[in-house]
């Protein structure tokens, strides 16, 4: 039997956007490169117009707007719906709610069953938690507005695919719980972390200088400033971190809608000093990012999976994280970090713990290095869509 070919719709280019999805994609399609032809459809966005081969991967461009999410997402499955050269797949992939347009079409053609949907944080849920903050601005009222749009899409996509691949036991529960599908049509498929990018490294001492590092100690968050990562949590114990350590710097990677107002918040606590905003970094540069730490922390209040809890671990570093979706499945707690339930005391009292203790910090990374290359590496997980992509391509 020859190659499987795959035909898998993301709206982000995966070779100009560097979010959990997009590692996936990229990653799963090179390990597996032997055995599978993938061919990526994505939006035009950041200048996409010509295709291009990343590795063992074409990435082909579909035309769609570059305003907000979801505007280009609208606009890309309108191209979708007639894109026939991917017709010729055996199997097809959407993440998130990526191609709707496109399932609606295999359905009309009978061809719906080899249709994999990959939910990587049930957007239902998302909303539930977001909806919950009774201290809402105007924007965040409008995203959530957004959100419970694009979770009935997800509804549509799940009740409609031949298979649902998800990223844990927590997103299994909550497909269940929101979609009503049956249990079995889901397969676990975890996101993984390259192991050889992400380990301890003794070269960042250019990086810490850089970013002003070279005599404090430092706090890492990775991810996109959005309400449901919790950084207000991480505001209200910074105030407290910095009282007991008055040479701690809280490092922020990442670009979001929250960003202004964090500022605006810090500078009336008297906290600007402490932060360190970075906006989007390289993929390049992310991997001696988390090795400039000496802590990660991730005070997200709803989480499908959190791949920075594992790039972080991979990279030697303890974290710090609320036990909330399937943040327990990503942490062995008191051994490669700790959580707590979404408060900001807790919070400070972890982060203060492991600041204060070299040799705890030490002991918890070798660990959480063990655990993630062990049962997260992306050679395990492609291994286990293999089986998916398999049992899919042989269907009618």
């Amino acid at each position: 039997m020859g190659k499987i070919r795959l035909a898998v719709f993301n709206t982000q280019p995966p070779h100009l956007y560097f979010g959990g999805v997009e590692r996936r994609i990229v990653e799963i399609a090179n390990t597996l490169s032997e055995e599978v032809q993938t061919s990526v459809y994505s939006g035009s966005k950041k200048g996409f117009k010509t295709v291009t081969r990343i590795g063992a991967v074409n990435i082909v461009p579909c035309l769609s707007t570059d305003l907000f999410f979801p505007l280009d997402n609208w606009s890309f499955n309108r191209t979708l719906s007639g894109v026939t050269a991917a017709m010729g797949a055996d199997v097809f992939e959407g993440h998130a709610v990526s191609a709707y347009g496109f399932l609606r079409t295999l359905r009309k053609r009978g061809l719906s069953s080899r249709f994999i949907q990959t939910i990587h944080g049930v957007l239902a849920d998302e909303y539930m938690h977001s909806s919950l903050d009774v201290s809402q601005t105007s924007r965040v009222k409008l995203a959530n507005m957004l959100m419970w749009r694009l979770s009935r899409l997800e509804r549509e996509l799940a009740e409609n695919s031949g298979i649902i691949v998800t990223v844990s036991r927590y997103s299994v529960r909550k497909i269940l719980d929101y979609y009503g599908v049956e249990k079995s049509k889901i397969r676990i498929v975890p996101n993984g972390v390259d192991c050889e990018r992400f380990k301890p490294r003794t070269s960042s001492e250019r990086l810490k200088r850089q970013l002003g590092l070279d005599n404090n100690r430092s706090i890492l968050f990775v991810g996109r400033l959005i309400p449901r990562k919790g950084l207000s949590y991480l505001v209200e114990a910074a105030g407290q971190v910095v009282k007991e350590a008055d040479d701690v710097k809280f490092v922020v990677a990442g670009d979001g809608p929250m960003r202004n107002s964090l500022i605006e918040w810090l500078t009336r606590l008297d906290l600007r000093d402490r932060f360190i905003f970075l906006g989007d970094v390289t993929e390049e540069m992310l991997p001696e990012l988390y090795n400039c730490a000496d802590v990660f922390v991730l005070p997200s209040i709803q989480e499908g999976q959190g791949i920075a809890l594992l790039e972080a671990q991979a990279s030697g570093k303890p974290v710090v994280a609320f036990n909330v979706g399937a943040v327990s499945e990503s942490i062995m707690e008191g051994q490669t970090g700790f959580m707590s339930k979404p408060n900001s005391s807790q919070l400070s009292e972890s982060l203060l713990r492991l600041l204060a203790d070299a040799s705890l910090r030490e002991k918890m990374g070798a660990k959480g290095r063990e655990f993630v290359c062990s049962s997260f590496s992306w050679a395990i997980c492609a291994r286990k869509m293999l089986q998916v992509y398999s049992e899919v391509s042989q269907r009618s």
